[in-house]
């Protein structure tokens, strides 16, 4: 039964999270809050070892809920499962893409999703804030708003903004900078 759980449930994010990893997070998050298939601090755990491996975070997240889950199989279908759709609509799109691409419904329904996605990924990001550089536990618990940030977060978060829109390097630079940063930090 776990195994169809998770293929299921994996198809579905697969299915519906149109944009790529970023934009599946939403749906991580929400299968995180209604199985307890991983904490919060483990999917963002998982989705910094994702941006640092190969890999995508939705087959990545997908692989490590499995296995968790499931063990090798449960890793396996779950990955599968996420796949599953995008193998599907891909043959049928590209069947069909030649003759349709220039439909005006074609574009419309296109036009419509560019801002649907950016807008999962905004959410998506908006979620990585609050566990990356927020400390609403604090707030919540000292009602002080100075203890709000987590101030070396912030400032590396800031730092790596900066960086990324002046020198346009390779990802993988800012992500290991920034590994070494909090260990040397203790972040």
């Amino acid at each position: 039964m776990v195994y169809l759980r998770l293929f299921l449930e994996f198809f579905k994010v697969g299915l519906f999270a149109l944009g790529g990893g970023l934009a599946a997070l939403p749906f991580l998050q929400d299968l995180i809050t209604k199985y307890s298939w991983m904490t919060s601090k483990e999917l963002l755990n998982m989705i910094a070892i994702s941006e640092s491996t190969p890999g995508a975070i939705g087959i990545n997240t997908a692989t490590f809920i499995g296995f968790n889950t499931g063990g090798i199989p449960g890793g396996i279908i779950a990955t599968a499962g996420l796949a599953a759709p995008s193998i599907i609509i891909i043959t049928i799109i590209a069947h069909y893409f030649k003759k349709f691409n220039q439909h005006p419904l074609v574009e419309s329904a296109f036009s419509g999703i560019r801002p649907a996605v950016a807008g999962l990924i905004a959410s998506a990001a908006f979620e990585l804030a609050q566990g990356g550089i927020l400390n609403l536990q604090y707030l919540q618990l000292n009602k002080k708003l100075i203890n709000f940030f987590d101030y070396k977060s912030l400032l590396l978060l800031l730092i790596v903004f900066t960086a990324v829109r002046k020198f346009k390097k390779h990802p993988i630079i800012y992500i290991t900078v920034s590994a070494l940063i909090g260990i040397i930090f203790k972040f």
